[in-house]
């Protein structure tokens, strides 16, 4: 398997890549507009352009030590850069020698004419402590792990095949809350989410399976085949404190179910389907009442009353199959897809930026911080413009991943009960 460091250092895309964030990429694209302009004179000029490009990138790949092979070009001084890039875009829009630049840059180089909203506060200011590290950890199961939640107070949940879910509190180690799912049918679950306090844990799988877990007294109540439906639960999304619960279920027919616990009486709602019936594929709330779904057919569906209806704010632009959602609060959603890019909605337009060459299947979001997970058993960290790939080690595919409000704790699972905790 691919690590990361394997992934930064192989080939010259990767290189490529890196070199065109920095300052020498900006003057020999300044270069190649210059020059362009001026082939009008003299067609010699037209060599002069394309050696400016191409020549830079070549020499520098070429001449990197080969004990550091895997370094990008120095950056330089951000203002300079800036200053760089005005001069070029000024000539572009001076000569209209639009077709010269690469369609693709603002993508790869994370400039765009949308403001970052997103993660714009440093690593103080999030809190995120850039000396822990991630750490794959054992685990009382070789099943597949689906998703897991982390709680307020730092406790995580994970469940998976079979029917298992586990549960990890404070600095305990992980052990088995349940072996085989709610109803004790062995069913593989899809989802797990807690309430806001940490004190509800609820669970949802294949063939209706449902579940509400109190980790503190270890009672569970099964709820499977809420208003007779035995679908295949594909994910669930909690809000609200214990006692006081919003529970949506999405499923392959593109519907949402609606519960609401309140005082141990849990009542649903007639399922709605925001899109065309496509399967959904993630669902995510930022509270009782600001959630986002995603379905496979490129669509991001919105609710502002805690998912008794949608508005749809899609489509993406996805240029693979959206994978999972996370979310702050309304206007705030990003959705992954399975070519390794990320979308990010500002309240009106979707933005892509690549994060790797993977799935993105896991995505979490707090504030000041968002985390991802690939196919490939690779994480990704975001606390300021730029993904920061995480060598975790030799790692199985991981396909979810979720960290405390806090940032005191994160967890990615997946493949053969993979677990690895950043603590």
């Amino acid at each position: 398997m691919a690590t990361h460091d394997a992934r930064s250092s192989d080939g010259f895309l990767p290189f490529f890549r890196e070199y065109t964030k920095t300052w020498i990429h900006a003057v020999a694209a300044a270069g190649l507009t210059a020059f362009g302009t001026l082939s009008v004179y003299h067609r010699a000029f037209i060599a002069l352009a394309l050696a400016s490009y191409v020549v830079p990138p070549i020499v520098l790949y070429l001449w990197r030590p080969s004990a550091g092979r895997d370094d990008a070009p120095e950056r330089a001084d951000e203002a300079t850069a800036a200053r760089v890039r005005e001069a070029t875009t000024a000539d572009r829009a001076a000569t209209g020698d639009a077709a010269l630049e690469r369609p693709d840059a603002a993508v790869e180089s994370g400039d765009n004419d949308e403001p970052d909203n997103e993660e714009s506060g440093s690593d103080a200011a999030s809190g995120t402590d850039r000396s822990r590290e991630w750490r794959p950890v054992a685990v009382p199961t070789e099943a597949t792990l689906r998703d897991v939640c982390v709680t307020d107070g730092g406790a995580a949940h994970a469940v998976g095949e079979d029917g298992v879910v586990l549960s990890a509190g404070g600095d305990a180690e992980w052990s088995v809350a349940l072996a085989d799912g709610p109803a004790a049918q062995g069913e593989e679950l899809q989802g797990v989410d807690a309430t806001a306090d940490g004190a509800a844990v609820w669970v949802a799988g294949d063939s209706g399976s449902l579940g509400r877990l109190e980790p503190e007294t270890g009672l569970h109540t099964d709820y499977t085949a809420p208003l007779e439906i035995t679908d295949n639960w594909l994910g669930v999304a909690v809000a609200g404190r214990s006692g006081d619960e919003t529970v949506l279920l999405i499923d392959g027919s593109g519907a949402v179910c609606r519960g609401r616990y309140r005082d141990g009486e849990l009542a649903w709602d007639e399922p709605v389907t925001p899109g065309s019936g496509s399967s959904l594929s993630g669902v995510a709330l930022a509270d009782a009442a600001v959630g986002y779904c995603c379905d496979t057919n490129d669509a991001v569906f919105e609710t502002t009353d805690g998912g008794a209806s949608f508005e749809a704010v899609g489509p993406v632009g996805a240029g693979g199959t959206l994978e999972a959602v996370a979310t702050l609060g309304r206007g705030d959603c990003l959705v992954s897809a399975d070519d390794g890019v990320v979308h990010r909605y500002g309240g009106s337009t979707w933005t892509p930026e690549r994060v790797g060459e993977e799935a993105i299947c896991g995505l979490a979001r707090r504030e000041g911080e968002t985390i991802a997970c690939d196919a490939d058993g690779v994480i990704y960290e975001r606390s300021g413009r730029d993904w920061d790939a995480i060598d975790a080690g030799p790692l199985e595919s991981l396909i979810a991943v979720a960290v405390a409000p806090d940032g005191r704790r994160a967890v990615a699972v997946g493949d053969e009960g993979a677990v690895v905790e950043r603590r």
